[in-house]
């Protein structure tokens, strides 16, 4: 494997274990659990800008009554004055801020119902969410414990990420020391055929071919040495077993023999000194 095929098992590896960290569920469940208190916080801002807006119009019909109130002193008022005109404007000043007493009491009811919900509605996500937090918990307690088990595994087993990762570098470091044995073997072999002395000698191409000449010379030589030592030992005639003189003509055959047996080693000497 090279370096580039290493680094990008290095890059894919840390990929997957960021998508395997995103879908995490403990994470995903805080993040769901963290997306329903923000719903809960906002259904109760709602109800207090509800509460608000309720005790704003109740102020408002508090005013109105307190106008009606005044208007019914002043046509009373008037009255014992003999100023009709005055105790009947007083009056439908009175009959003015009671429609609008009434329309209030609408509005206000109105928010009352409105609030009446949005609180029993908190009140049920609020439940929700209490018992989402409980299931929360439990399945963050089983999943981290599946996952303490699953890494217990794959470790026994060899078969995770971590283990995979031992398993190659444990790959590629027997190829290249199978890669450094099959090398160093070839420069054995080379070392012993000669071929780094004929690579670094300074004999050039004449050389060679001349030393190799006479190396052939001196095998030929020698073979027709051989050749002829040879010849000469079938060309002797047989020697005669009959008579008296056998034991000259022994002693004679075996003085021939030994002469032409030095000869021969003389003459292989001088091969070999040559030769050297």
């Amino acid at each position: 494997m090279g370096i580039l095929s290493r680094a990008s098992y290095v890059v894919r590896s840390k990929i997957n274990t960021l998508l395997n960290r995103a879908e995490d569920p403990s994470e995903t469940l805080d993040y769901s659990y963290e997306q329903m208190r923000d719903e809960l916080q906002e259904v109760k801002q709602g109800i207090a800008d509800l509460t608000t807006q309720k005790k704003r119009l109740e102020m408002q019909k508090r005013n109105l009554e307190d106008n009606v109130e005044k208007h019914n002193e002043q046509a009373r008022e008037a009255v014992e004055q003999d100023r009709e005109d005055l105790a009947r404007k007083a009056l439908e000043k009175k009959k003015s801020k009671m429609s609008q007493i009434e329309e209030l009491d609408g509005q206000i009811q109105e928010l009352q119902n409105t609030q009446d919900q949005l609180v029993e509605k908190k009140n049920k996500l609020q439940s929700r969410i209490e018992e989402f937090k409980t299931k929360k918990e439990t399945m963050k307690a089983r999943y981290e414990a599946a996952e303490a088990s699953n890494r217990v595994t794959e470790a026994m087993s060899g078969v995770g990420d971590e283990m995979n990762d031992v398993g190659r570098a444990i790959d590629r470091a027997e190829e290249r020391t199978e890669e450094m044995e099959a090398r160093s073997e070839a420069m054995d072999e080379l070392q012993a055929t000669g071929t780094f002395d004929d690579a670094l000698s300074d004999g050039d191409e004449i050389d060679q071919e001349l030393q190799q000449g006479r190396a052939d010379r001196e095998v030929e030589t020698e073979l027709e040495t051989l050749k002829s030592d040879m010849g000469k030992a079938e060309a002797d005639p047989e020697p005669d077993t009959s008579g008296g003189g056998d034991a000259d003509l022994s002693e004679l055959d075996e003085e021939a023999a030994d002469a032409e047996v030095e000869a021969e080693l003389e003459e292989l000497k001088d091969d070999d000194d040559q030769s050297n």
